[in-house]
């Protein structure tokens, strides 16, 4: 449910830069990526159990707001994990304070094996993204 919630936010959002739409309060806004500085992770996961992931990411200003997680299955066993966000673009009301956030997520641990994770962590000079990488195994 959260997935089709975010998806449909995300097409509001898409729509709106491309239609000039302002929200009901007079406010416009875009989706954005947030970058990860640190990520909590067990040692090990249990098979068939869920856990809690704590994901420590940057607000670059007082516009910028958490929406939520995008978890992407590129593998069986591999996930890559970015932070969204939502940026309202009156600059006038906008405070420039770097902050840095928790916020977790629930994942269900359904194979055995390893997991293999990558957190989006931010774009390099040549636009090129950046992850935090982590392998968990799954004991029995």
């Amino acid at each position: 449910m959260m997935k089709k919630a975010m998806v449909l936010l995300m097409l509001l959002g898409v729509a709106g830069l491309f239609s000039g739409c302002e929200l009901d309060d007079g406010q416009n806004f875009h989706f954005t990526t947030l970058s990860i500085v640190d990520v909590t992770l067990p040692e090990s996961f249990e098979l068939n159990k869920t856990y809690d992931i704590e994901v420590t990411y940057v607000r670059p200003d007082a516009c910028t707001f958490f929406e939520g997680f995008e978890v992407t299955r590129t593998g069986q066993t591999d996930r890559d994990v970015v932070v969204i966000g939502s940026v309202f673009t009156d600059e006038q009301a906008c405070a420039q304070v770097i902050q840095e956030v928790s916020a977790t997520f629930e994942f269900q641990v359904i194979y055995s094996g390893e997991y293999h994770f990558r957190f989006f962590s931010g774009r390099d000079t040549n636009d090129n993204a950046n992850f935090l990488e982590f392998t968990v195994p799954v004991v029995e």
